[in-house]
């Protein structure tokens, strides 16, 4: 694959802004957007486990999606307060995935707020992200085509993005929204994947306080180097391309993949990971 580091940049103007990543749909790192926050001082996982300790959380591990769970269905739960512990006593593949955790907690409303970047924010979904160390988000893009700002706390985090262009080359998986997941984007297996090989896409290591944002139907890959987490502010996709195909995976495409992981079982999940290497391989003029 190839990869290139995000561009960079301390602080940005809006016009700039817009001008420079959102019309042209291309990723940025800002590195110094929320020093004005609360949160910029405040958050780290213990202020989190003092806080919303009490609270129990859904969890989700590294294992292959099969027929016996539904579209985001968690593996466990657990109080915040023993998964931040769990989180500090080392490697762990649990994570905490598009959790509400502002609308269960509303005293964390007061430590952000939505910057003015020119983005139209959906101001009831921010959303938390908790990792452990090593722990792995597989290649997706998300289902509502938003634009995305995503903020880091407590660590660091490597983020591997694709644009919508490259998902010819990332095996994706029909009627979901992820590549194969026993691709390791870290170390791909080209043997096994060729088709990677033609990837263009790009790289960074998110720290403490750091927003990155991703386009509308961005590809991304992350990568927990140590424990932490991230917020993420949501903003509607800006075309009625991108504003038809979120509809479409909202309302017809999860039902019809659930519907079908029940009439069919484990024999849907494997049929479809067949069909990404086939489709995958057809396009791209591969032959194994």
């Amino acid at each position: 694959m190839k990869l290139e580091q995000i561009p960079r940049v301390e602080s940005i103007t809006k016009s700039d802004f817009l001008r420079e990543y959102v019309q042209p749909q291309k990723p940025v790192v800002i590195e110094k957007l929320i020093e004005d926050w609360p949160a910029y001082k405040k958050w780290d996982l213990d202020y989190i486990k003092k806080i919303a300790g009490d609270k129990t959380v859904p969890l989700y591990d590294d294992r292959p999606i099969t027929s016996e769970y539904k579209f985001n269905q968690a593996h466990a739960e657990m109080k915040m307060s023993e998964y931040i512990d769990l989180l500090k006593s080392g490697p762990t593949d649990y994570r905490i995935f598009l959790y509400n955790l502002m609308k269960e907690v509303p005293k964390f409303q007061k430590d952000f707020n939505f910057p003015d970047v020119g983005l139209r924010f959906l101001k009831q979904l921010p959303m938390l992200f908790f990792g452990g160390e090593n722990s792995r988000v597989f290649m997706h893009y998300d289902i509502d085509y938003a634009n995305i700002l995503h903020f880091h706390f407590h660590g660091k985090k490597q983020c591997i993005l694709f644009p919508p262009s490259e998902s010819k080359h990332l095996y994706k998986v029909p009627h979901a929204l992820i590549s194969r997941e026993d691709i390791n984007f870290n170390k791909p297996d080209y043997e096994k994947f060729p088709a990677l090989k033609l990837a263009s896409g790009y790289v960074t290591d998110l720290k403490h306080g750091e927003a990155l944002y991703m386009p509308e139907g961005y590809w991304h890959h992350m990568t927990y180097l140590t424990a932490g987490f991230s917020m993420s502010l949501r903003a509607t996709p800006r075309t009625l391309t991108n504003f038809s195909k979120a509809v479409y995976n909202i309302i017809f495409m999860r039902y019809f993949d659930n519907y079908m992981r029940k009439l069919k079982g484990q024999k849907w999940i494997d049929y479809k990971n067949e069909q990404a290497v086939k489709r995958t391989h057809k396009k791209n003029d591969i032959s194994l």
